[in-house]
């Protein structure tokens, strides 16, 4: 449980790629383009990135990576030539923009590594000039962005040019993919009554032994339903402001230390929470939790529930579209009357829809199936079998092909003229 609250474990790679790239050269020169200079703490920071990213530790392949290093400073000198032009054209980013990518770059990371902290550690550096460093990045990304689509966007294909591209690529275009059309209904399993009594009742005993003068931590490892935290007596060590979730940091961040907080709430169930320190942002806590949990009941009656509804809607008494208003708990069912699109087989994020889909005929309903959203069932509304595109039935998809390899070929032949105009320096030796 307590995994869920404060995810400190981090991904085997960290352990062994910081120090390993601490002993790579993080400082100097790598490249000097135009005006522009290309630092080695930049490249190393790229090329961290992609370790992250691909589990891959390339500080222990020498030959991976001088590879890497190889293509990755090409790639930045090329954004630098980018960047160059970008600035006679007066080209900014929207901050605004920028904000919003970082912001989910950073939360893909620290989901990556498992905590702010673990991220800090990755990169051996405070959050804050990690959040400098990825800023630039994205700002330059979007700046290159904008300065293609204002170059290329012109670029226009003839009639002639797509038949004559499908032509020599058709074979090297990959096949259209077997697709699936589904709509479901979504009934979510909330505690019932009872089950949200008896939790109640128990963490408002153990608060009661609390004011009785009861120690924390032993009341913690008799009770507490976390098995993460129990055995050290609900002690959750030292944590960072936005680790916790939002009703359990609220509460955890208004207390002095020593105090113990009165009864919260969250998506875990009721907790009791102590403050035993705090660091400016960050808090030394521990919690007793008790779960708040459906029970087996609560799930059957969803279960049951769903069945009543599929096989009124099998049998004409309503349409699938009306049970979907009445009674899913999809957020997005007033819009899309339970309509989740076109899926590509094997592609399909929750495998249990794959599965449930698996043997259906265009219009049968699924028997219930659980997710880790609830319990569905899903109607399948078409299947499209595989088959290799034509200029018949997929012209406006072959036209974006074909236009998209031409503006790359344009773009490509630019880049070197590029290469051509603007002084380049290396100075990192590979």
């Amino acid at each position: 449980m307590v995994n869920n609250i404060v995810k400190f474990i981090l991904l085997s790679l960290l352990v062994t790629l910081t120090p390993l790239l601490s002993q790579q050269k993080i400082d100097g020169i790598a490249a000097v383009v135009g005006d522009k200079i290309i630092l080695m703490s930049d490249l190393n920071t790229i090329l961290a990135q992609y370790s992250l990213q691909t589990k891959t530790n390339i500080f222990e392949n020498p030959q991976l990576y001088r590879q890497l290093t190889q293509r990755f400073l090409q790639q930045m000198i090329d954004e630098k030539l980018l960047l160059i032009k970008a600035e006679e054209d007066t080209i900014t980013a929207d901050e605004e923009r920028v904000d919003q990518i970082l912001q989910q770059q950073l939360d893909q990371m620290v989901k990556q590594v498992g905590s702010l902290q673990a991220l800090e550690q990755y990169y051996g550096s405070p959050i804050a000039k990690i959040k400098k460093d990825f800023r630039k990045q994205i700002s330059e990304q979007l700046i290159i962005e904008q300065l293609r689509q204002k170059r290329f966007s012109n670029v226009k294909i003839s009639r002639r040019e797509v038949e004559d591209f499908f032509q020599e690529y058709q074979d090297s275009l990959p096949k259209l993919e077997p697709t699936v059309d589904i709509s479901h209904i979504l009934m979510q399993v909330k505690p019932s009554d009872e089950s949200f009594k008896t939790a109640f009742e128990k963490i408002s005993q153990i608060r009661k032994k609390l004011e009785e003068g009861e120690d924390f931590a032993t009341l913690a490892s008799q009770y507490s339903e976390d098995p993460g935290s129990r055995r050290n007596g609900g002690d959750l060590g030292w944590v960072s402001r936005g680790t916790f979730v939002r009703e359990f940091e609220e509460a955890a961040f208004a207390l002095k230390p020593g105090e113990i907080s009165d009864i919260v709430q969250t998506q875990f169930g009721f907790h009791i929470i102590q403050l035993l320190d705090r660091q400016g942002e960050k808090i030394h806590a521990r919690h007793i939790l008790i779960q708040l949990q459906p029970t087996r009941e609560d799930e059957q009656k969803i279960i049951a529930k769903l069945q009543e509804i599929r096989q009124k809607i099998l049998s004409g008494e309503a349409t699938f579209e009306e049970m979907a208003l009445k009674y899913s708990d999809d957020p997005n069912v007033e819009k899309d009357k339970g309509h989740l699109g076109e899926y590509t087989i094997g592609n399909f994020q929750v495998k249990a829809f794959e599965d449930a889909i698996k043997n259906l005929q265009p219009g049968e309903i699924s028997e219930p199936f659980k997710t880790e959203f609830g319990y569905h069932i899903v109607r399948l509304n078409k299947r499209t079998e595989s088959r290799t595109y034509s200029l018949e039935k997929d012209w406006q998809t072959i036209e974006k092909f074909a236009i998209d390899f031409k503006r790359g070929k344009e773009f490509r032949k630019w880049l070197s003229q590029l290469r051509e105009e603007i002084p380049i320096q290396i100075h990192l030796e590979i």
